[in-house]
């Protein structure tokens, strides 16, 4: 439904609410009047993010949520809708990440990267089905990667986890499909973001992580996710780098092994060492409000003329074939 034919305020729910693309996310829903039920563990992060969506002119309900407790994800899915109504979209943002070689994280922090990153996001997708399902409307949104089809080394277990999220997703659509359902599932892909985990996540390489350029602010898959909520797309590709690098992982894998492992380590790192003791999110969330951006705000492009033109087929293919026709007309004058 779109906004303009809506009879009541949209009801979302945001998983990973408080930080990062999910913070961004909250901010472009709230600005379009949105009841938003935000999902996260930290109480700073929950406060500031209900604060940003009454200012925007939305209204908030935090619920503090392991996304890996799926009995906690139960109780915020009915809390939200016995306060503001049917839930219209949900979006699985939560996430953690390692940022180690596979050698050095315990089975322990690989199996709490699954839980949040993948589980959390069956979880979520669980709790919004059995609420859509039975009135056959709303939209789930994965907040997906590139790096869900193109894994790079030094983040196994968090690769792993959105490989996860795309095999679970395509296995669930088929039988939404075979249901002859109405729910939609879109998975938005991103490429490096501006986000807060590179400060957060916990990190055992000799220097401070950082995205592998080009990066982009939070805001722009923000756009995409809203954009995902109104459109019905499978995919929702963000950047231009996003989209190569998935279509050349198709092209040449092992073309892209050998060149990731010779540039995949330092791609990840500032030059800057790692502090003795630095936080980490993986067990506890960081106190403070963490926000939507990291600290890479001086390299983040704001737009994505690629994500433009995937959102605006109909005025790209226009745009394209005013090209053609004029590179005709011109050869024909030769």
């Amino acid at each position: 439904m779109s906004t303009s034919t809506r009879t009541r305020p949209q009801v979302v729910v945001v998983t990973g609410a408080t930080s990062g693309v999910g913070r961004a996310a909250v901010r472009a829903f709230a600005a379009r009047g949105a009841r938003i039920g935000l999902l996260a563990r930290g109480a700073d992060g929950l406060d500031a993010a209900s604060k940003d969506v009454e200012e925007l002119g939305g209204a908030a309900l935090a619920v503090p949520t392991d996304v890996a407790r799926p009995d906690q994800v139960e109780a915020a899915a009915q809390a939200v809708e016995d306060a503001f109504g049917p839930i219209d979209v949900w979006v699985n943002s939560a996430m953690t990440s390692v940022f180690a070689p596979f050698s050095k994280i315990t089975a322990e922090e690989f199996h709490r990267v699954t839980e949040v990153t993948y589980l959390g996001m069956v979880y979520g997708t669980m709790s919004a089905l059995r609420r859509m399902t039975v009135r056959d409307a709303g939209v789930v949104i994965q907040v997906g990667s590139a790096l869900a089809h193109r894994s790079i080394p030094l983040q196994s277990a968090y690769c792993g986890a959105k490989h996860g999220v795309e095999g679970f997703t395509q296995s669930l659509r088929t039988e939404l499909l075979h249901d002859g359902s109405h729910v939609r599932l879109t998975v938005v892909e991103l490429p490096a973001v501006n986000t807060p985990q590179f400060e957060h996540c916990l990190s055992r390489m000799p220097r401070r992580p950082q995205p592998v350029p080009p990066v982009y602010q939070p805001e722009v898959a923000a756009d995409a996710i809203v954009w995902a909520a109104d459109h019905d797309r499978r995919e929702v590709w963000v950047g231009a780098t996003t989209a190569a690098t998935i279509l050349a992982n198709r092209i040449a894998p092992g073309v892209l092994d050998r060149y990731l492992s010779r540039t995949g380590y330092d791609a990840q790192q500032t030059d800057e060492p790692t502090p003795a003791d630095p936080p980490a999110n993986l067990w506890e969330p960081v106190p403070g409000d963490p926000g939507a951006h990291g600290p890479f705000d001086a390299v983040a492009h704001p737009r994505s003329a690629q994500l433009a033109a995937a959102t605006n087929r109909g005025k790209a293919l226009a745009a394209v074939a005013l090209l053609l026709a004029l590179a005709g007309f011109v050869l024909k004058r030769r």
